[in-house]
């Protein structure tokens, strides 16, 4: 599996999280165009980003590129990663997910978890 990390921030920081949940996923960070084209064009199957809103820099890019429909805001301020709707989101084939970045300690694990048990 390759994972693409976009967004605004805590690029670094989401690569580590992925790396410690299974180190055997492939990871590359790129700026959030380069990364939600990466994304449509196949070259990974999966994006993750973070910004401070969890939808705008996190994922405006992934949405205009891949669609509405194939992605998902995670987290939000005030609102924390729900455990059913991140599994509701990768059983309905979405594939980018977007977060805020004081939730990326939940929502990444939580995201993989999803992915991993889908496959």
């Amino acid at each position: 599996m390759k994972i693409v990390i976009g967004g605004q921030v805590d690029k670094k920081e989401i690569e580590s999280l992925v790396k410690e949940f299974d180190s055997s996923i492939e990871t590359v960070i790129k700026s959030d165009l380069d990364a939600a084209m990466a994304l449509k064009t196949g070259q990974v199957d999966y994006y993750l980003g973070a910004c401070h809103t969890g939808g705008g820099g996190a994922l405006a890019m992934a949405i205009a590129l891949v669609g509405k429909p194939k992605c998902e805001t995670v987290s939000m301020p005030g609102r924390k990663p729900d455990v059913q709707k991140v599994v509701s989101a990768v059983s309905e084939g979405k594939v980018a997910f977007g977060f805020t970045a004081d939730h990326k300690e939940a929502a990444v694990p939580m995201i993989l978890e999803a992915i991993k048990n889908k496959h």
